[in-house]
């Protein structure tokens, strides 16, 4: 115990460390989650007992693994014991659900809009019918959180600008807040994919990581040492207006030349020959064909490749990742031009050479899920942090 430290302090941070690791890794036995934590076993056991008669854990025998002995007893988390109401709001769609503790999707709800419809408003009231439809069969979660293609500032969730949902100044965290009576966590749709792929997808176990989404926009969220960069204001991760062609083309931000004019959904589309009003599902479908034709897909996607290839080197040298996970319509890309990107950042960048060649480009495990999973993980730090 440090010094001047007070017992329900120990205590309470005891609780939430085997709280958090049982909500991230699952199950353990007691003599796991003992030696994982550091914690003697009289103490695991006056924390899992406190946590099992709040119904927070079940316990079961488990016999051992062909020796003699007493079975061991597992510890697992009750998802329906601790929930949280994470939201996911796109250019083409809002979608709610309720997660429970462990991660798992209890209930989802997934709702179609046009581009430009997502009105606040329309969030809000979709987000207060989902939660009145889970209070009346008896689920009520302890928080809320949202994601947005956008920047956030997270100390209150106000939205000071996401260009492609038209909104400007938008005190999301407080309408929401007031309409819920509950609290409510709002966070940048990239920096919280990062934080699911980190935790429950491509990247877990993975120290260092750069996550980069591609929709309409490009986004990147950074896991610098296992924790989310952060930034003076809360505001890192927007590489899609890193400026990589002067005097290119012309991008909503005033800049021209901005890396998402060059790997965005329209530059997609553009290399496929494609319109730019194209839907996401024709260019997903587009790609997989591709893939299954590899003789054609170099003289269709070079330029978009080498374009994908200047921004990660970009981002190899500056953060010297380990991982370099791709979701939205990054993570659909074809085998071997990511094979094409990889071999691009290794050999071409200086920190990639002083790495021994050993950064590593993967598709986004969770796909659609990424952000709003990463939301669920936000809320769950915030209730987790206050047990």
């Amino acid at each position: 115990m440090a010094l001047g430290a007070r017992p329900d302090g120990v205590r309470r941070h005891n609780r939430s460390t085997l709280l958090r690791r049982l909500h991230t890794l699952g199950a353990g036995s007691r003599t796991e989650l003992a030696a994982e934590l550091g914690l003697n076993r009289s103490t695991i056991k006056a924390l899992v007992d406190g946590l099992a008669a709040a119904g927070l854990v079940t316990e079961r025998a488990v016999a051992p693994n062909g020796t003699a002995g007493r079975p061991s007893l597992l510890v697992s988390p009750r998802p329906e014991s601790l929930c949280v109401l994470a939201v996911d709001v796109a250019v083409e769609r809002i979608t709610v659900a309720l997660v429970g503790f462990g991660g798992r999707i209890l209930v989802g709800r997934h709702r179609p809009v046009q581009r430009g419809d997502t009105e606040p408003t329309v969030v809000i009231e979709r987000v207060a019918a989902v939660a009145e439809a889970l209070s009346l069969g008896g689920l009520r979660p302890a928080e809320v959180a949202v994601s947005v293609p956008g920047i956030v500032r997270r100390a209150d969730g106000l939205v000071h600008e996401a260009p492609n949902l038209r909104w400007t100044e938008v005190p999301l965290g407080t309408l929401l807040g007031e309409a819920l009576d509950l609290p409510v966590a709002v966070g940048n749709d990239a920096d919280l994919g990062a934080l699911a792929e980190h935790r429950r997808g491509a990247a877990r176990g993975v120290g260092d990581v750069v996550y980069l989404s591609a929709d309409i926009g490009v986004g990147g969220g950074v896991i610098t040492g296992g924790l989310p960069l952060r930034g003076s204001t809360g505001h890192v991760g927007e590489v899609g207006h890193m400026v990589l062609r002067p005097g290119g083309r012309l991008c909503y931000c005033g800049c021209r030349g901005c890396w998402e004019t060059e790997v965005g959904e329209q530059a997609l589309s553009r290399a496929l020959g494609l319109p730019a009003d194209a839907s996401r599902r024709r260019l997903v479908a587009e790609l997989r064909t591709i893939a299954e034709k590899q003789d054609t897909m170099h003289g269709r996607l070079d330029e978009y490749a080498g374009w994908l290839g200047v921004g990660v080197v970009n981002l190899v040298n500056l953060l010297a990742p380990e991982l370099v996970v791709l979701g939205g319509l990054l993570a659909a890309l074809p085998p071997d031009l990511l094979a094409g990107v990889e071999a691009r950042a290794r050999d071409r960048s200086l920190v990639g050479r002083a790495a021994a060649r050993s950064v590593r480009i993967r598709p986004a495990e969770l796909g659609g899920q990424a952000s709003l999973l990463g939301a669920a993980e936000l809320a769950f730090e915030r209730v987790i942090a206050a047990s």
